[in-house]
């Protein structure tokens, strides 16, 4: 599993004209599923996610988490993360889950992490043409691997 995260003080996702979701500040979750991926990986990920101290404190020091400042999240599917462009000019995507298993795969990782912040977790349209809009904070944005924690 990959995410790209980005810290936020507002974000959005619209699908055919219509925003399916949003939040304000928190953190928007860019998130790629590969064949591999588990129960255990989604746990892990979402774990890591939420007690992410990328928030500032009073010192103005990343010292806090999603949780400890009560922010949201939004999470959007993209398979697009596990893009491999080695060869030639045109990304190959055979990294990525196929449909039938990332669907329900990004479905348990965006529930694990609503039980985490004890709130629901707005989501794009798995498969549809997303228009996702953010207004970055900081800028802070942070690139998690699953293969890599």
């Amino acid at each position: 599993m990959r995410v790209l995260i980005q810290r936020v003080a507002s974000a959005n996702v619209i699908v055919d004209g219509k925003i399916t979701g949003e939040i304000g500040p928190g953190l928007l979750l860019l998130v790629g599923v590969t064949h591999t991926d588990t129960e255990a990986v989604e746990d892990r990920m979402a774990d890591k996610i939420v007690k992410l101290r990328i928030f500032s404190d009073e010192q103005g020091l990343m010292n806090r988490s999603v949780l400890d400042v009560g922010g949201a999240l939004l999470a959007v599917s993209q398979f697009t993360l596990y893009a491999d462009a080695k060869k030639g000019n045109r990304p190959s995507y055979t990294d990525a889950a196929r449909p039938e298993q990332a669907s329900p795969a990004f479905d348990r990782f965006v529930a694990k992490l609503a039980v985490r912040i004890g709130k629901a977790v707005p989501t794009g349209v798995f498969g549809a043409d997303m228009k996702v809009s953010l207004v970055n904070d900081g800028p802070v944005t942070i690139w998690l691997d699953s293969e890599t924690l």
